[in-house]
C-alpha cells in the first residue's frame, strides 16, 4: 500500500468534506488491491496516485457550499508560515546548517556595516564638516610633487587680510606636554590654536569659557583629562603646569571629541599666544614663508566652493619675492576627505582608506551571498522530497505564485530567525572586532535607522535566499511529480553545482589574499633599519635638561642601568627637519631634494648601533667634527660620488666635510624608500634622549635606576619613556589590522562554505544510501565508497581554483603596486591556498562520505 491510511485519512480531512471521506477511501483501496493481483504492485500505485487525484480535484471543488468562506490573504499567510515552521521542526538538522549559516553570514554583514557607518561618519561630529577644510601643499622636491599638510606661519594672516572667502583662519600645532596638578601629572597630547578654533570644530564646553585672543596663560581640558587631574573637584580656576615651566589657569572643560574624530587625541586646547611664548623656534618662524612646521584649518563662508578657492590661493607663495625652488602650491583639503581621501600621488588625490571600506563592503555581501547559496543549495537538494508535495497542491487548485509565497515565507521566516541569532552573534563579537579594529562601535540600540535597515536587510536577504528554491520548485509539473520523473534531467544539478563553484571561488580568493597580506608585512618586517632596536628607549627632554646633558650622561652611565646614552633632534622612528639648501660639487642647479637633517649628539651611532659602510663615526677626538657630516647610502646614491669620503656639501650655506658612510636607517614609512639624510653634532637643537638600556640587567631594574637619576634633576616631572621597538612597530599597525580583519572573514567564510557543503554531503549520502549498499555488497570497499562521494566536490574545487587564482593575482598585484617596497606574488601562496581548501573540503565531505560507507549494506537495502 502506497499511501498509509493514516495519511490518506488526514490528507482527506484537509481537502474534502467529511461525508464524502468513507466512499472515497474504500473505493481507492479496493481498487487497489485488485490492481495489483492483476497487473502488479507498481502499475497499482500509479493508478491509485491518479484516482486520488482525481477523487480530490472534484471533491473539493463540488462540495463546497456556496457561503463557503474564502481564505483572506492572513490566512494564506498564517498558514504558510505555520507550514514552514512545522517543517523546520521537523528538518531539525537541515534547519540548525541554514540558520547556523545564514546567522553567521548575516553577523559578518552587520559588522562591516558598522564598521563602514563609523568610517564614513568620520569627523561628522562637528556642525561646519561641509566648509571645514585643512591647507596642503604640494611640492617638487623631484621628479613627481610630494603631499604635506604643514605650512608657514605667515600664510594664516594672508587667508585672513587678502581672501574674504574664509569665514574663520587657525593656526595649530599638536604637541605633547607633561600636564601637573600637585602630585598628579600626566603625559597628555593636544593643539595649541588660535581662538576660531573653538567655534569652527563645534567645542562642546561642559562647563567654563573659551580663551581670546589677549589670554595667554589659560587652558581647556578635555573632560577625561580634568578628571584625572582634579577628580571629583570643580576645576575651572584652577591650576596646571605645562612641562615644568609654565603655571596656567583652567578656563573651561569640553566633551571629548569622538573616537571617529580627527582631534580624538586632543586632550586639551592651549592658546597660540602660549605656544610663542615658550616655543622659541616658533618666535623665530612667525616671518618665516619657508619654515613649514604648522597646520592651518580653516571654514569657507556659505557658498565658497572648496575647488574655487583652492585656484585662487594656489599660487601665494610663488607671486611673493624670492619663491623657493620647489615650488610651493596651496590647496584646501576638505574635512569631508581627510580619514578617507588622504593619500595623493604626483600632486593627484588617488583616495585612501575608501578603498578598504570597498573591499570589505564587497566581502560583507560576498559572505552574506554564500550564506545565501547555502540555502539554495540545500532547499534545491532537497527538492525531490518536497516534489510530490507540490504535485499535489498543483493538482488540487493551488496557483504558482501561491507556492512561490509559501517557499519565501518559510525563507523569510528563516531569515528573520537568523537575523535574531546574529545580532547575538554580534554582541558577543564585538568586543574582540573593536580591538582587533582599533574602534569603539557599538550596535546602535537607540537608532531606528538601525532597525529599519536590519528589516530591510532581512526581508532582502530572505528573498534572495529563498529566490531560487520557490522559483525552482515551483516550477515541477505535478504529473511528472507524481510519476517520480522530475529530477531526471541531467540538468537539474548545474545550478547547484554552479553556486558551490561560486562559493569556493570566494573562499579561494579570501585566503589567497589574507596569505598576501601577512605576506607583505613580514617582508617589511625582516627588512634591515640599519640600526639595532632591542633594548633601545626614548626619552622627551624636559627644558630642564637641555643645559645638563653631559652630566647627565655621566651620572646615568655610572648608575649601571645604561650601556650607552645619546640625543638627538627627533624620534630614532620618526624623520624632522626636511631641508633643501643642500649643494654638492656637481649639482644640477634645477635639481632640489628634499634632504631630512639629524642633529645629534657625539655617542648617537654607539647608542642605536648604525652600522657604518665607509669612514668613520662621529668622536671627541676630533675638534673639526662639529663641521662634518655623516650621510646615509640613499644620499650618497642621490649626488652620485662614488668616493664620498672628504668630499663637501653646503647645507644652510655652510661648508660640511663627509666623514663617513652608514646603512640607511627606517625612520619613516617601511614600505618605501629611505629619504637622504645626513646626520651632524649639533647638541644645542637636540630634544630626545636615546638611551641603551645595559643588558646585564633586567628590564625593569635597569629602567627604575634611570628613573631615580632622572628626579634628582627634575623632580617634578615624570618618567614617561617609549620602547623604540614598540613605536616602529607601531607602522605596521594598519597593515596589521587589515590582514586580522581579512583572516576573520575569510576564516568565517570557509565555515560557512563547510556548513553548505556538510548539508550537501550528507544529502548526498542519504539520497545514494541504496547506491552505495548495492556497490558494497557487489565488493567495493571504503575507499571506493569515499572517492565516489568525494570526486564531484574536488571536481567543483578545481575549478573555483582555476577562477579564484587569476582573479586573485590581479586584485593583489594592483594593491601591492601601492607599496614601493613589496613582496612577490609566488606560486607557492595560490598552492598552499588551493591545497588547504582541499584539505578542508575533504575532511567536510569525509564525515558523511565515511558514514555512509560504513552503513551495513543489508539495512540499506531491506527498505527496498
Amino acid at each position: 500500500m502506497p499511501l498509509p491510511p493514516r495519511f490518506a485519512d488526514r490528507l482527506l480531512n484537509w481537502l474534502v468534506a467529511p461525508h464524502l471521506r468513507e466512499e472515497v477511501l474504500g473505493d481507492m483501496h479496493e481498487r487497489f488491491q485488485l490492481r495489483a493481483k492483476r497487473s502488479g504492485a507498481a502499475q497499482a500505485r500509479r493508478r491509485y496516485w491518479r484516482d486520488l487525484l482525481a477523487y480530490l480535484r472534484p471533491a473539493f471543488i463540488k462540495r463546497q457550499p456556496d457561503n463557503y468562506p474564502q481564505p483572506t490573504h492572513t490566512d494564506m499567510l498564517r498558514n504558510y508560515l505555520k507550514i514552514a515552521f512545522r517543517g523546520l521542526i521537523k528538518q531539525k538538522g537541515y534547519s540548525s546548517i541554514n540558520i547556523l549559516g545564514l546567522s553567521t553570514g548575516m553577523a559578518v554583514a552587520l559588522l562591516i556595516g558598522l564598521w563602514i557607518y563609523d568610517e564614513l561618519s568620520f569627523d561628522r561630529y562637528h556642525k561646519n564638516y561641509d566648509r571645514i577644510a585643512q591647507l596642503w601643499q604640494f611640492v617638487s622636491f623631484g621628479p613627481e610633487k610630494s603631499s604635506y599638510d604643514v605650512m608657514p606661519i605667515p600664510l594664516a594672516a594672508e587667508l585672513r587680510t587678502t581672501y574674504p572667502d574664509f569665514q574663520s583662519v587657525s593656526l595649530s600645532v599638536f604637541r605633547e606636554v607633561i600636564l601637573a596638578s600637585g602630585d598628579r601629572k600626566f603625559t597628555k597630547s593636544g593643539n595649541y590654536v588660535e581662538p576660531t578654533f573653538a567655534d569652527m570644530m563645534t567645542l562642546n564646553l561642559v562647563m567654563g569659557s573659551r580663551f581670546d585672543a589677549k589670554d595667554v596663560n589659560s587652558i581647556l581640558l578635555s573632560e577625561s583629562v580634568a578628571q584625572s587631574l582634579f577628580g571629583p573637584a570643580d576645576p575651572l580656576g584652577k591650576l596646571v603646569k605645562v612641562d615644568n615651566r609654565r603655571t596656567v589657569k583652567v578656563m573651561g572643560v569640553y566633551e571629548d571629541f569622538p573616537t571617529n574624530s580627527a582631534f580624538r587625541d586632543v586632550q586639551f586646547l592651549a592658546p597660540w599666544n602660549l605656544f610663542l611664548a615658550i616655543d622659541p623656534n616658533a618666535k623665530s618662524d612667525l616671518s618665516q614663508w619657508d619654515s613649514n612646521s604648522y597646520q592651518i584649518f580653516v571654514q569657507l563662508k556659505p557658498g565658497a566652493d572648496f575647488e574655487q578657492v583652492s585656484a585662487k590661493i594656489k599660487d601665494i607663495r610663488m607671486k611673493r619675492e624670492d619663491p623657493p625652488s620647489y615650488k610651493p602650491e596651496f590647496r584646501l583639503h576638505p574635512m569631508s576627505k581627510w580619514h578617507l581621501y588622504r593619500d595623493f600621488k604626483d600632486g593627484v588625490n588617488t583616495g585612501g582608506l575608501i578603498t578598504f571600506v570597498w573591499l570589505f563592503g564587497i566581502i560583507g555581501i560576498f559572505v552574506l551571498l554564500l550564506a545565501c547559496i547555502n540555502f539554495m543549495n540545500l532547499s534545491t537538494a532537497r527538492s525531490q522530497k518536497r516534489a510530490k508535495e507540490v504535485g499535489i497542491r498543483k493538482a488540487v487548485g493551488s496557483v504558482r505564485s501561491q507556492l512561490i509565497a509559501q517557499f519565501f515565507s518559510e525563507s523569510l521566516l528563516l531569515a528573520f530567525l537568523s537575523f535574531v541569532l546574529s545580532i547575538l552573534f554580534v554582541q558577543l563579537a564585538l568586543p574582540i572586532f573593536n580591538e582587533v579594529a582599533e574602534k569603539k562601535i557599538t550596535i546602535l540600540w537607540g537608532n531606528p535607522w538601525f532597525w529599519l535597515s536590519g528589516v530591510a536587510f532581512t526581508v532582502l536577504t530572505g528573498l534572495v535566499a529563498g529566490s531560487y528554491p520557490a522559483l525552482y520548485l515551483s516550477s515541477f509539473q505535478p504529473v511528472n511529480v507524481l510519476k517520480g520523473t522530475v529530477l531526471l534531467s541531467r540538468l537539474a544539478a548545474v545550478p547547484r553545482k554552479v553556486l558551490v563553484v561560486v562559493q569556493f571561488t570566494v573562499s579561494v580568493s579570501l585566503i589567497i589574499g589574507t596569505i598576501i597580506v601577512f605576506r607583505q608585512i613580514e617582508h617589511a618586517k625582516d627588512r634591515s633599519v640599519g640600526y639595532n632596536r632591542n633594548g633601545l628607549i626614548e626619552i622627551r627632554m624636559n627644558p630642564e635638561l637641555l643645559g645638563h646633558y653631559e652630566t647627565l650622561r655621566h651620572d646615568l652611565l655610572k648608575s649601571g642601568g645604561v650601556a650607552e646614552l645619546s640625543a638627538s633632534s627627533g624620534s630614532v622612528t620618526v624623520q624632522y627637519d626636511g631641508t633643501t639648501a643642500i649643494s654638492w660639487r656637481g649639482k644640477t642647479p634645477d635639481v632640489h631634494p628634499l634632504v631630512m637633517a639629524n642633529r645629534i649628539t657625539h655617542d648617537y651611532g654607539k647608542t642605536v648601533d648604525w652600522q657604518l659602510k665607509e669612514g668613520r663615526d662621529f668622536s671627541r677626538q676630533f675638534s673639526t667634527d662639529s663641521s662634518s657630516v655623516i650621510l646615509n647610502e640613499a644620499f650618497v646614491k642621490l649626488i652620485g660620488f662614488k668616493k664620498p669620503l672628504g668630499e663637501i656639501i653646503k647645507w644652510n650655506g655652510r661648508e660640511y666635510r663627509i666623514i663617513g658612510v652608514v646603512k640607511d636607517m627606517i625612520k619613516e614609512d617601511p614600505f618605501k624608500p629611505v629619504s637622504p639624510s645626513l646626520f651632524a653634532v649639533q647638541e644645542r637643537n637636540v630634544n630626545v634622549f636615546n638611551i641603551k638600556l645595559a643588558p646585564q640587567l633586567a628590564t625593569s631594574e635597569a629602567l627604575a635606576r634611570i628613573e631615580q637619576v632622572l628626579r634628582t634633576y627634575t623632580p617634578d616631572t615624570p618618567f614617561a619613556y617609549k620602547f623604540v621597538d614598540d613605536e616602529y612597530a607601531k607602522k605596521f599597525g594598519f597593515e596589521e589590522r587589515i590582514g586580522k580583519l581579512a583572516a576573520g572573514f575569510a576564516i568565517l567564510t570557509i565555515f560557512i562554505s563547510c556548513l553548505g557543503l556538510f548539508g550537501l554531503a550528507s544529502f548526498m549520502a542519504e539520497q545514494r544510501t541504496k547506491e552505495i549498499g548495492i556497490r558494497k555488497v557487489l565488493g567495493a570497499s571504503v575507499l571506493n565508497v569515499w572517492g565516489l562521494l568525494s570526486k564531484e566536490f574536488v571536481l567543483l574545487l578545481l575549478i573555483a581554483f582555476c577562477l579564484a587564482a587569476p582573479l586573485a593575482y590581479y586584485t593583489l598585484s594592483g594593491w601591492l603596486q601601492n607599496y614601493q617596497y613589496r613582496t612577490e606574488l609566488s606560486w607557492w601562496i595560490f598552492a598552499v591556498a588551493g591545497l588547504g581548501t582541499l584539505v578542508i573540503t575533504l575532511l567536510t565531505v569525509s564525515f558523511q562520505s565515511i558514514k555512509a560507507a560504513l552503513l551495513n549494506p543489508v539495512k540499506s537495502l531491506r527498505s527496498e
